[in-house]
């Protein structure tokens, strides 16, 4: 299982990487498709993954794509109000077939997957999105290797053991501290070339440190998801990893905070 999990570990990496330097098209194209699969690995715990509430979704975020590349998210309130009345369609034409978490959950699988993941590639478009971009990973895997190491050595409180028993306080506080000074480390090296940043160490220490925190609550979020529904992965696309909702729940939390604050900053 070990070596199962590094292999589709590093092909996952490799793909990430590759996209994300590429940027554009590329980039967007790939947010699309990794958030495509994530709604229906979501859908499919309420069983429409495959029915009309699935399938408009799965629009919708197609939808919700091609006006980040036409630059059209002044229209977005539009948009999802009339994904909202679409979606009830089925609802009403089939009454009483679909229940209101059939409904529900694609509605919110938009916001959760879609438009939380596009983040990446809208971090990547800024102007120093270039080495913006990669405090997305700094902030979600970065902070999970060090809450991993600081746990596995120091961990003995408690985070939240009724979602997640093994996660402890202390290995919360160690990402937390560790993304932050990945942050700064990343920051000393290519200072030259962050030119938007007035104090880019400050700003990317800061930037890791609060990803970290809200990259903690988007693995609990993901985690709570599958003990109330109880299912040990959301899927089986990465072998050794489960799906892509079980690889990027972190991710998909931390994009739009890294966005933000590397606007303010």
């Amino acid at each position: 299982m070990f070596w199962l999990r590094l292999r589709s570990g590093i092909v996952l990496l490799i793909v990430a990487i590759a996209t994300v330097l590429i940027g554009g098209n590329v980039l967007l194209v790939t947010a699309l498709i990794v958030s495509l699969i994530g709604m229906y690995e979501l859908n499919k715990i309420v069983k429409v993954e495959k029915e009309w509430p699935g399938l408009i979704s799965y629009i919708a975020c197609f939808v919700y794509y091609f006006m980040l590349y036409l630059s059209l998210e002044h229209y977005l309130i539009i948009f999802f109000i009339f994904y909202l009345m679409v979606l009830m369609l089925p609802f009403v034409m089939k009454f009483p077939e679909y229940n209101m978490e059939q409904i529900i959950t694609p509605f919110f699988a938009l916001f959760y997957v879609g438009i939380m993941l596009s983040y990446i590639y809208k971090a990547r478009m800024l102007s120093d999105g270039a080495l913006v971009v990669w405090l997305i990973f700094i902030g979600a895997w970065g902070s999970d290797t060090c809450a991993y190491c600081i746990g596995m050595l120091f961990g003995k409180h408690k985070l939240s053991p009724k979602i997640s028993p093994k996660k402890s306080v202390e290995g919360s506080i160690g990402g937390i501290i560790g993304a932050a000074l990945i942050g700064l480390i990343y920051a000393i090296m290519f200072k030259a070339k962050i030119m938007d940043f007035k104090y880019p160490l400050i700003g990317f220490a800061c930037i890791g440190a609060a990803s970290s925190v809200i990259s903690q609550f988007g693995d609990f979020a993901a985690s709570g998801i599958k003990r109330k529904y109880d299912i040990k992965d959301f899927g089986d696309l990465i072998p050794g990893h489960g799906g892509i909702l079980d690889r990027f729940d972190s991710i998909m939390f931390t994009a739009p905070v890294v966005y933000f604050l590397a606007k303010i900053f």
